[in-house]
This record gives structure tokens, C-alpha cells and sequence, in this order.
């Protein structure tokens, strides 16, 4: 059975595909595809005001056109000092065509005047299974952690090198890819979504 992750993200599609399951309870196995490998299929903008919202239209919009089920996702880091922000903007906070270098500027300036204990915050990730028809399940995973002021460790990508784990005391750049698919938010959702596919019956 196939499929489809709903990202062009290489390292975000790594992750994923390290939590799935390799196949059915049934013995069937799976086959994970990327948009990469379904050239003529590219994901609308992220106009949602939530991440649940984000990641239901991913979801529904790649499995309709490729008629296969589709897996996506939609993460944001919730800031408390700054109020929530960046929220559903974290992937484009500094700016539309943003990298992460810009976006953990931008984020570490705005923290500029925040304490220690006022830079608490939470990576939340939502991830949707959808049908061709449209059905969808959703699953959640929270990591509390705090926003460093400098940048630590040299793995991960995104926010991984400012964004400290409340329960290690470590930022995620300092975890190897084994030790943060233990912990972090994207495998807490994945891990519910894996369970799901494990018992799914086409």
C-alpha cells in the first residue's frame, strides 16, 4: 500500500518515514512516495489559522490528486512571552522565502528583553491521515521546552538549535536523530498516526 507523505521537506520526510511502520498488522507492507517522487503535484499555500486547519487541507489536497492516502503535517512553535507567536507562521516567520537562519534572528531578537523563565515555549505538531474520499484522522504531539539565547548543537534543522528540552536540558541540534525521535512533538504525533496505520485495514 502507498503512501504518500505530503512534504518536499528532505529533512522533515527523514523523520517521518523513521517512525512509520514497515507494514500492515496484515503482513501487507507499506510504501512511503514524496512529492518529490510525484513531479506534477505541489502543495497549496498554508492559509489555515490553525495547524489542525493547515494540516487537514495538506492532507485532503495531495491524497484527492493523487488519489492515494496522504500523510501531512503542519508544526508550530508556540513562543508564551511572545503571546503564541510564531504559531502557524513558524516556517515563514521572518518572511515568506525565509530560511532558518532568518527565522531564529528574528525569533531570538524579539526575546531580546524576555528573562530566562519568561522564554518558555512548546513545539505542537498535528498530523492528518486523509483518504481519496476526504476522511480524515488527526493526531497531536507536544514538546515543552524554552528558547536558549544563543545557538547550541550541530544536528536537527529549523528551530532544533535554539529550542531547549525541558525534560534533558538539551536543545534538539544537540540530539542525535535517534534520541530526538524518543522525545520531540513530530514523533509523538507520528507515533499515534504509525499505531493507526499498523491496524488499518484497506
Amino acid at each position: 500500500m502507498q503512501i504518500l507523505i505530503a512534504t518536499s521537506n528532505v529533512h522533515k520526510l527523514k523523520e517521518i518515514t523513521a517512525l512509520l511502520p514497515a507494514k500492515m498488522q496484515t503482513g501487507e507492507p507499506f510504501e512511503y512516495i514524496s512529492l518529490t517522487d510525484i513531479l506534477r503535484l505541489s502543495l497549496p499555500p498554508e492559509t489555515g489559522t490553525t495547524l489542525e486547519q493547515n494540516a487537514i487541507a495538506k492532507a485532503c489536497y495531495a491524497a484527492r490528486l493523487a488519489g492515494m492516502w496522504a500523510l501531512s503535517d503542519d508544526t508550530g512553535l508556540e513562543v508564551d512571552f511572545l503571546q503564541g507567536r510564531p504559531g502557524v507562521h513558524t516556517a515563514r516567520y521572518a518572511g515568506e522565502h525565509a530560511d532558518a537562519a532568518a527565522n531564529n534572528q528574528k525569533l531570538l531578537q524579539e526575546l531580546t528583553k524576555a528573562l530566562p523563565p519568561q522564554r518558555t515555549a512548546r513545539f505542537r505538531t498535528v498530523a492528518c491521515l486523509a483518504d481519496p474520499l476526504g476522511n480524515t484522522t488527526c493526531f497531536e504531539g507536544i514538546l515543552e521546552g524554552s528558547i536558549t539565547s544563543q545557538y547550541r548543537g550541530e544536528h536537527g534543522f529549523g528551530y532544533d538549535p535554539i529550542f531547549v528540552v525541558k525534560t534533558t536540558g538539551q536543545t534538539l541540534a544537540e540530539m542525535t536523530t535517534a534520541e530526538k525521535n524518543q522525545i520531540s512533538h513530530r514523533a509523538h504525533a507520528f507515533k499515534q498516526a504509525a499505531d493507526y496505520l499498523y491496524r488499518l485495514k484497506k
